[in-house]
């Protein structure tokens, strides 16, 4: 079992989240400038699951790890 892939179809109650984010802002700037597949590559090695759940993706754990630090956030803060 592994990640949901996204819906390719064109459902029209559904916006790309791209379309609903200002592309201005500086997080959203800030994703385009991670190798995001590198990141993954050299991460997903420690990610693995062999019981239970899957593991979650390094995308989604880098991610909030960067939140956490930036805004000085707990643990339940950021999630």
């Amino acid at each position: 079992m592994g990640p949901k892939t996204p819906v390719t179809e064109g459902d029209f109650l559904r916006q790309p989240l791209r379309e609903q984010i200002s592309l201005k802002h500086p997080l959203v700037r800030l994703t385009d400038l991670i190798n995001w597949e590198r990141l993954a590559a050299s991460m997903s090695e420690r990610f693995v699951s062999r019981k239970g759940r899957p593991a979650t993706s390094p995308r989604l754990i880098a991610g909030l790890l960067y939140l956490q630090h930036a805004f000085d956030l707990s643990d339940e803060e950021v999630v």
